[in-house]
């Protein structure tokens, strides 16, 4: 048990850069019983029935296998999609079926894309392993699939939405390990990143109006009139005396 804890932290910590998780919940599936947990917190959530491979386990090209080791969920496809939804590469074609439709087995409801965190199943993610849900139904409980791990539809769908994008998945061949299931009414939210607060913006000092510098009238010289000077006595002159300029009047 101790072996298998370290090895989901080396393999995330290995892939931290590229797929992060987002929320407490991780998946154990078995290959034996033909179950899925899905665990959050280190309690049990919830139990489904599932279906592997009915060509065995293994990760090689060319083969139709179910790959065990860790895993992680990828992408995921259909948020919003109706149940019994059919995609055809990974897209909705906008028909609808109901469960174990005659002689229909594609990929409907919800995709939940996984890839390898191991050398043994380093091709999950090209091979296109999903958790997915399947209207054969009636073939849940034992493997029946082409190397996919099929669901029912309500199943697929709930599971969809309480597992987070690098949630680690683990398949097994043994059993599913003993886990406390977790208490009636608790709720584990997928966590977030809450945003950064925005910093507030630093208040613009208001430039003071200029203060107008009061002028104050000088007071007033009180202008003192002076007497008029008398006028001087003109001093009559002898005409004899003026001199002459070019012709007289």
């Amino acid at each position: 048990m101790f072996r298998r804890l370290a090895l989901v932290a080396i393999a995330v910590v290995t892939l931290a850069p590229v797929l992060r998780a987002e929320g407490p919940s991780r998946v154990i599936i078995s290959v034996k019983e033909q179950k899925l947990m899905l665990m959050a917190e280190g309690a049990r959530i919830a139990t489904y029935s599932i279906s592997t491979s009915k060509f065995g386990v293994g990760d090689a090209w060319g083969r139709m296998t179910t790959p065990l080791g860790f895993l992680q969920v990828a992408q995921k496809i259909g948020d919003h999609a109706p149940v019994g939804a059919v995609f055809r590469n990974r897209r909705f074609t906008g028909e609808i079926l109901k469960p174990n439709a005659p002689g229909r087995d594609p990929v409907i409801t919800r995709i939940i894309w996984l890839r390898g965190l191991q050398a043994e199943n380093a091709h999950a993610f090209s091979r296109c392993i999903y958790i997915h849900g399947t209207p054969e139904e009636r073939t849940i409980g034992r493997p029946a699939s082409y190397g996919c791990i099929r669901m029912k539809s309500r199943d697929v769908a709930e599971l969809y939405a309480q597992l987070p994008i690098g949630a680690v998945v683990e398949i097994v061949k043994d059993k599913l390990p003993s886990i406390p299931k977790a208490p009636a009414g608790a709720i584990f939210a997928l966590q977030s990143a809450k945003p950064e607060p925005k910093p507030e913006p630093k208040a613009e000092a208001k430039a003071e109006p200029e203060k107008i510098a009061e002028v104050t009238e000088a007071p007033v010289e009180k202008r003192v009139e002076k007497p008029a000077a008398k006028p001087s006595k003109t001093v009559k002159k002898n005409l004899k005396e003026q001199p002459h300029f070019g012709r007289s009047a």
